[in-house]
């Protein structure tokens, strides 16, 4: 049985009834908020393990909860997975530029969601492929023990999954990656994410490796590659 703790914040009562037992179901262990303001009081004073977040909220909106709680030492790690009635790909942007590791969209099935909150817990908790302490391409280095990463000596504030996914192509640095292979190294799943997803992150991690960024190449119509050298 897992032994993960979720906070899952939403204020439609039915919305919460079923995905407390639904991830109840699956041996989570489950807490509620219905506002955003309750929400971040609760995941700054004991972090969850991952956070199911909806974004139409009360009182305080979820772009603010993401916000707040990606700039709090505490929960700055935590996984975050949107849940969300809103289908148009900027507010999926806006959310991921906050700092959200994925997203379900309403109605959803909540076999589903919990097959997502699974992938992000295992994805947040998987071992490196390799067991070097740091990795280190030109400017940018990762150091593993402290799980930071730094370019040209400033430290970068990324999500879990950004870390994991910079973590990935410098693993691979050289090799051209498909969406598909980051969706499994990165996400550690097979489920039904849009490709659109890894392009989004992608873009996101590019912007905050500064000039970096330039030694992640898009292949067109294949993926991406990290290059080996400046």
């Amino acid at each position: 049985m897992a032994d993960e703790r979720i906070l899952v914040v939403d204020d439609e009562p039915d919305i919460l009834s079923i995905l407390v037992y639904q991830l109840s179901r699956e041996g989570f262990r489950v807490s509620t908020a219905v506002n955003g303001q309750s929400a971040i009081a609760a995941a700054i004073e004991d972090p969850p393990d991952l956070l199911v977040l909806d974004l139409m909220l009360p009182v305080v909106d979820g772009y603010e909860v993401l916000r707040t709680l990606r700039r709090n030492e505490r929960t700055a790690s935590v996984p975050i997975l949107l849940l969300t009635a809103r289908r148009e790909e900027e507010e999926r942007i806006r959310g991921f530029e906050y700092g959200a590791d994925d997203y379900v969209t309403k109605p959803f099935s909540a076999r589903e969601l919990a097959l997502r909150v699974k992938a992000l817990l295992r994805r947040s908790s998987a071992e490196p492929v390799t067991q070097n302490r740091a990795l280190s391409v030109g400017a940018i280095l990762i150091d593993r023990e402290s799980h930071r990463a730094f370019v040209g000596g400033d430290e970068m504030e990324l999500t879990p999954l950004e870390y994991r996914l910079l973590e990935v192509f410098l693993e691979r640095r050289g090799r051209v990656q498909t969406r598909r292979q980051l969706l499994q190294a990165a996400w550690n799943t097979e489920a039904r994410i849009e490709t659109r997803t890894v392009d989004m992150h992608v873009a996101r991690l590019r912007a905050k490796l500064g000039a970096g960024g330039d030694l992640l190449e898009t292949v067109r119509g294949v993926g991406y590659r990290f290059r080996s050298s400046e």
